[in-house]
């Protein structure tokens, strides 16, 4: 499981869970339990919605953070 943060065009970057990372012969990005980057609920996302499907041609950029199981090969000495 992945979390990664969409930048769709002309709206707020949105939070998703997904099971795979997109690819470029994917159409859409398929994402799970949508919410802001601060893990609020969106005022636009109905009650009871659980998954958001976007189209790539919507989408500028995508962030993806790491998971539990991530570590870092090379210390970053600019974080504390």
């Amino acid at each position: 499981m992945y979390t990664i943060v969409l930048h769709v065009a002309n709206s707020e970057p949105v939070k998703v869970d997904v099971e795979e990372l997109p690819t470029p012969q994917d159409t859409c990005v398929i994402g799970n339990n949508p919410r802001m980057r601060s893990d609020k609920e969106f005022d636009w996302v109905d009650e009871g919605v659980t998954t958001l499907i976007f189209p790539w041609h919507r989408i500028n950029y995508i962030q993806v953070w790491p998971g539990e199981e991530d570590t870092l090969d090379f210390p970053l000495t600019y974080r504390d």
